[in-house]
């Protein structure tokens, strides 16, 4: 039992954290007093902190706990290959999308999308982001709980009845959601920004004091020859074909579409993957868009592409480590679900302060992406939905409100994902984030690529037609029918639809709903503008 002396050290440390990011948030109160200056910082934030923003943004709670998870799961570093797509993805995003938005002085990146097709191409673009960011933040917002989950479960020395699981995940997604909110719409963007640069220097602090942690305790404890026949063994490796030596091409082909770490889900489906992630979603490229012009903005993205790697081997390492530590040190009370796997090490195995710093951490990579999320989802909505005719104080009061109006929504989602996961504790968090995704960002990018590929393909008609297809290809293609009859029916009485239709991994739904999307979308000529 942890001494009240070290309890109290991790304590000060998480409030010394809170106090930290709502001091610098609040800094920012009764400054921002314009639309542009709200959102976009007037354009003049370091490429630097920018940098530190997308790094925060990106590493959510979901990555904190989850890439670990995958590392003590897989004991390799198959899924760091992903990261290669995600480079090759920012570069393109980088020299292709960026320098339009700014020709363009958007405040929304879908202005754009109106300027090359017309509203309706516009607003349907907007509704797709602030659902499925809405969804796909709020699925990932109740990670941060599990540390809390986790940690009822050694203070009582049971495991939590279901109720008991969901009223903690529900009470920290509440506080955190709240702390978020307040400090979001009084900044604004560079409330965002420089707590972002608090949370990643908290995050990583954490991560490396961990990883010497487990190095150590692997040494005292007799763990060092597992360690290095591991090593030694050649499992670690990165890099996977997928393919079968000797089997036809359409076997390999299909078993390739169906798998989620190999070479080429990196070069093909992340490549798109990110290409929508950081090219057509406001709460990414909205940070990107406070730099002081296309060239700081551009370098921003670039090198954040590149800190995946690091960032990717830190926290996979810290997987396979965990993955040697309990192997030769087992304990009754590890959890069964990968995802509780990293807050179980947290709680019971590290040094009071530094225990403190990782929970904070975990907090800080929720808070940061959030914050950015709220601040894009009220942008967004403000300048695609709202009156235009609104003063620029106006405009300021309508996506401050609505800042708690998506928070609120964020709340419900979490809640509900949180309830998923405790009646489905197999379930593993990168996938559920990711995939979510898939079924509507390649319809966003498709249209985006034909207004910056094209001159005269699309229109406000095609371009609905064409979302509408990209989406019912990745349905089909990813499980979603069977999914909604065991939702409506249960599983005994679903006619299990996709045993006669390839299921495609969650790295390929983009690329396939956005390959869709633009070849239906060309198909039908622009208009001319009067």
């Amino acid at each position: 039992m942890n001494s009240v002396f070290q309890i109290a050290l991790d304590v000060i440390v998480i409030i010394g954290y809170f106090a930290a990011v709502l001091f610098v948030g609040l800094k920012f109160a009764g400054k921002e007093n314009s639309l542009e200056s709200f959102a976009l910082g007037g354009r003049s934030i370091p490429w630097w902190a920018v940098l530190a923003s997308i790094i925060a943004a990106e590493t959510s709670a979901a990555t904190f706990l989850g890439t670990p998870g995958e590392g003590y799961k897989l004991v390799n570093y198959t899924f760091l290959q992903l990261v290669l797509g995600t480079i090759v993805g920012r570069i393109i995003v980088a020299f292709l999308f960026i320098k339009p938005f700014y020709d363009l002085k958007v405040y929304s990146i879908y202005e754009f999308l109106e300027w090359r097709f017309g509203k309706k191409t516009r607003q349907a673009a907007s509704a797709i982001f602030l659902i499925t960011r809405t969804l796909a933040s709020g699925a990932r917002l109740y990670v941060a709980a599990i540390v809390l989950a986790v940690g009822f479960s050694l203070i009582t020395g049971s495991q939590p009845n279901h109720t008991e699981q969901l009223l903690i995940y529900v009470s920290s997604i509440v506080l955190i959601t709240v702390i978020t909110a307040i400090y979001t719409s009084i900044g604004g963007i560079k409330a965002v920004i420089w707590t972002d640069c608090i949370q990643s220097s908290v995050m990583f602090a954490g991560a490396i004091g961990a990883i010497l942690i487990l190095l150590i305790e692997i040494q005292n404890t007799g763990g060092s020859n597992s360690l290095n026949k591991l090593i030694s063994s050649g499992t670690l490796s990165m890099i996977t074909m997928g393919t079968i030596p000797g089997e036809k091409f359409s076997t390999n082909f299909l078993k390739i579409l169906t798998s989620e770490y190999t070479i080429w889900a990196a070069l093909f489906g992340m490549t798109f993957t990110t290409l929508a992630t950081h090219g057509t979603d406001q709460d990414m490229v909205q940070r990107m868009l406070t730099a002081k012009d296309y060239q700081k903005s551009r370098l921003s993205l670039v090198l954040s592409g590149l800190a995946d790697l690091p960032i990717g081997f830190i926290f996979l390492t810290i997987g396979i480590l965990m993955s040697v530590y309990f192997q030769t040190n087992p304990d009754p009370g590890l959890p069964d679900k990968t995802n509780e796997v990293f807050a179980f090490f947290i709680l019971k195995h590290l040094p009071a302060g530094l225990r403190g710093l990782l929970i904070a951490g975990i907090f800080a990579t929720s808070m940061g992406s959030l914050s950015a999320a709220l601040n894009a989802l009220a942008t967004s909505y403000t300048r695609d939905w709202h009156s235009s005719s609104d003063s620029q104080t106006e405009s300021v009061k309508t996506v401050r409100r609505f800042t708690y109006v998506f928070a609120a929504l964020m709340i419900l989602v979490a809640g509900a994902t949180a309830y998923f996961v405790i009646e489905h504790p197999e379930s593993r968090i990168i996938p559920i984030v990711l995939g979510i995704f898939g079924y509507t960002y390649g319809s966003l990018l498709g249209i985006f690529l034909v207004g910056l590929l094209t001159k005269n393909r699309g229109n406000d008609i095609g371009n609905l037609i064409a979302m509408c297809a990209g989406f019912i290809t990745v349905a089909m293609f990813s499980g979603l029918p069977d999914l909604v009859l065991k939702l409506l029916t249960g599983p005994a009485d679903t006619s299990n639809l996709s045993t006669q239709i390839p299921q495609i991994a969650f790295p390929f739904r983009i690329l396939v709903g956005a390959m869709a999307t633009f070849c239906c979308a060309c198909l039908f000529r622009t208009e001319k503008k009067a």
